[in-house]
């Protein structure tokens, strides 16, 4: 499989916008999206040409791709998931993106970013229901429990999970710090989604 393996900074420059690839250093002055937000590339600080509206569902789509970690063909199989689901594809597709199994671990506070999420599930640290689930794109039910194995748990970023002040998650997940123990309460709705995305684009893209 393909493998991103340059700085993931360029990514938000190319972007615009904070995808949230490095955890908590995104909130802070060093990330590149405050000193430097032009594009990447020799040519990135040259006046902008105007965006095509191919081009703008495509960056949409690359937006969104890059946010969860995911190849071309796996986002593109995601997508053709949410469009045999009944309602509505785009609020459907961001729906199947935020039940990945590393983005609930993100979300849940488990991780600092998706990627390490996504490493720690690999690395089969991760327990669903009490079972080792080490697919970061497994999708995860209501009602199902992730925890962290036993052995596993005095990470730093879990120690500090633990012993700092409670984390506030979605309303669609439920967390126990002290137990490192999240539920998936309900399925998670468009307005839960705080990463900046214009879904309909992205339909529009596929639907060329």
């Amino acid at each position: 499989m393909a493998r991103y393996t340059d700085s993931v900074c360029r990514l938000c420059r190319r972007e615009g916008v904070k995808l949230f690839l490095k955890g908590d250093r995104c909130y802070g002055p060093k990330c590149a999206m405050n000193r430097r937000p032009n594009p990447p590339g020799q040519h990135g600080q040259a006046r902008q040409r105007k965006v095509s509206e191919y081009g703008m569902q495509l960056r949409e789509k690359q937006k969104a791709r890059r946010a969860y970690g995911m190849t071309e063909k796996q986002f593109a199989r995601t997508f053709d998931r949410a469009t045999r689901i009944k309602g509505v594809t785009g609020e459907n597709l961001l729906m199947l993106l935020e039940r990945r199994l590393d983005n609930v671990i993100y979300r849940l506070g488990l991780a600092p970013s998706r990627p390490m999420a996504r490493q720690m599930v690999n690395h089969g640290h991760i327990r669903i229901n009490g079972q080792k689930v080490d697919i970061a794109s497994y999708s995860v039910a209501v009602g199902e429990v992730i925890t962290v194995k036993e052995r596993s748990r005095d990470m730093e970023h879990l120690k500090a999970l633990r012993e700092g002040p409670a984390r506030i998650v979605p309303k669609w997940l439920s967390l126990d710090a002290e137990q490192l123990t999240g539920t998936i309460a309900a399925l998670p709705q468009r307005d839960d989604i705080d990463l900046s995305l214009e879904e309909q684009l992205i339909v529009e893209y596929y639907s060329r």
